[in-house]
């Protein structure tokens, strides 16, 4: 398969733009703030959340609502293991095609 034919076997709801960029932040700690996310993405409000529950819904985060102080709502993110393992291997993969597309350029294009 050549590894333009890969990039469109990547998983899609990890690929998509703003997915990977909460999947990557998350990585990157233990957990973080709903307001600390959406700074750190740069998404919407609304965004943000509709993407989150898509994430949740596939088991790649975990979402928790509480209240701090009985009264300040608080939403915080972390990501599963399920989620770690999969924006890892997507990364992982990037690069593999990133390597072969270079190979493939060093090779003159003579490798098929």
């Amino acid at each position: 398969m050549l590894p333009y034919q890969e990039l469109a076997q990547l998983n899609k709801l990890v690929h998509e733009p703003a997915r990977l960029s909460i999947l990557t932040a998350l990585s990157a700690c233990t957990m973080a703030e709903f307001l600390f996310l959406q700074d750190l993405t740069g998404l919407t409000k609304g965004n943000l959340s509709s993407h989150l529950t898509k994430l949740e819904n596939a088991g790649l985060v975990a979402v928790d609502k509480h209240f701090v102080r009985q009264k300040i709502p608080q939403t915080t993110i972390r990501i599963t293991s399920e989620g770690r393992a999969a924006v890892e291997n997507h990364w992982k993969r990037l690069r593999a095609i990133q390597e072969k597309v270079l190979q493939q350029g060093a090779n003159n294009g003579k490798e098929r």
